[in-house]
C-alpha cells in the first residue's frame, strides 16, 4: 500500500496565488526506481513559468525539478543505492513534495560535506552551466564573457570558467559585483553602453574568445557576436530562437537546440564533488517551508540577487 505525503500543486493557471498543498500518494518504487524522502527542493524560474497563463499546462500541475534527501525504499533491480543513502536528484517530476519516486539514473550521492539546501539548488542550474562551458570548450587561454552572471546558471558558469583558468567578464547589476569579484570574475554592469565597457576591458584582459548567454536579452547576444570572432564559441541557454540566425550555439530544450544529454548526466557527480570540496559555491539566498512555496515563487519572479531559493520539508 503506497504511503501519502504533501505536495505543492498549481490548482489553475496564474500567479503564485494558485499554489496549494495537497495530500498525494507516494507510489512504491517499481523496477529500477528509488523512493526518496525529500529534505529540500530547489526553486527555479521554470517552476513558476510552468503554470503561467499561456503555458499550455493542464492543472493541477505538480511542481519542482530537483531535490536532496534520503533513500527511503528501493525497487527491484536497483544496484547502486540503499535505504538511508543521502542523495541528490535531477530531473524530478513533482519535486515539491515530502516523498518522490524516481528512476535510479537521475540520482547521485550527496557527500557528507555538502549541505542539503545547497545540494537541492545545485543541479538544475549546474548541469546547464557545465553544458555551456563544455560546448564552448573553455580553457586557460580564454577570456570568457558570461551574461546573467548573478543568476543560478551564470554563477556556476563563472566559477567553472575560473576553475579552468580562464579570465572571466561577468555582466550583472552593481548589487552583485562584489560577489562576482569574490569568485574571480571582472564584473560589468549591463545596460546602455555595455559594448563600449567590454571593449575597454578587452584592452586590459585580452580579446573575448567565448561568450555564454544565461540572460536572454537582445543586448546579451548582440554584444557577444560583436566581440567573439568564432561564433561557434558563443552559446545561449535562453534566446534559442535567435541562435540559428546568428550562427551561435543553442543549448537546452527547444527547436534546433542541443540538449546535451550525455554532458548533463555526467555533470551530476562532477558538480556535487566540486560543491562538497568548496571549489564551487552554491549560495542559498533563502529557504522556505514547503507550505510557503507561493512566497518563494513571488520572490523568484521579482528577482533575487546572488543565489538560490530552496524549499525545505523538515
Amino acid at each position: 500500500m503506497a504511503d501519502s505525503g504533501r505536495a505543492v500543486v498549481a490548482g489553475g493557471l496564474g500567479g503564485p496565488e494558485v499554489l496549494r498543498v495537497v495530500e498525494v500518494a507516494a507510489p512504491d518504487p517499481g523496477p529500477g526506481e528509488v523512493q526518496v524522502r525529500v529534505h529540500a527542493a530547489g526553486v527555479n524560474p521554470w517552476d513558476w513559468k510552468s503554470y503561467a497563463p499561456g503555458s499550455g499546462a493542464r492543472p493541477p500541475v505538480r511542481l519542482g525539478q530537483e531535490v536532496a534527501g534520503v533513500v527511503r525504499a528501493v525497487g527491484p533491480g536497483v544496484r547502486w543505492y540503499s535505504v538511508g543513502d543521502a542523495v541528490v536528484a535531477w530531473p524530478v517530476a513533482g519535486a515539491y513534495a515530502d516523498v518522490v519516486t524516481v528512476p535510479q539514473g537521475v540520482l547521485v550521492r550527496r557527500p557528507d560535506r555538502l549541505d542539503v539546501a545547497q545540494a537541492a539548488g545545485l543541479l538544475a542550474a549546474g548541469v546547464a552551466a557545465v553544458h555551456a562551458v563544455d560546448a564552448t570548450d573553455v580553457g586557460s587561454d580564454d577570456v570568457v564573457l558570461v551574461h546573467g552572471a548573478s543568476g543560478g546558471v551564470g554563477r556556476v558558469a563563472v566559477q567553472l570558467a575560473v576553475l579552468r583558468g580562464a579570465r572571466v567578464l561577468a555582466t550583472a547589476s552593481s548589487a552583485s559585483h562584489d560577489c562576482l569579484r569574490s569568485m574571480g570574475a571582472e564584473p560589468v554592469t549591463y545596460g546602455p553602453g555595455l559594448l563600449d565597457r567590454l571593449r575597454h576591458l578587452e584592452a586590459r584582459l585580452g580579446r573575448v574568445t567565448v561568450a555564454i548567454d544565461a540572460a536572454g536579452s537582445p543586448e546579451a547576444l548582440d554584444t557577444s557576436v560583436a566581440l567573439v570572432a568564432d561564433r561557434t564559441r558563443v552559446a545561449t541557454l535562453v534566446a534559442l530562437d535567435r541562435a540559428a540566425g546568428l550562427g551561435v550555439l543553442a543549448l537546452g530544450h527547444g527547436p534546433g537546440a542541443d540538449p546535451g544529454r550525455a554532458v548533463r548526466e555526467a555533470a551530476r557527480s562532477q558538480l556535487t564533488a566540486l560543491a562538497a570540496d568548496g571549489s564551487l559555491d552554491v549560495h542559498v539566498t533563502a529557504t522556505y517551508p514547503l507550505e510557503e512555496a507561493a512566497a518563494a515563487h513571488r520572490r523568484s519572479r521579482e528577482g533575487h540577487a546572488g543565489g538560490k531559493l530552496v524549499l525545505v520539508t523538515r
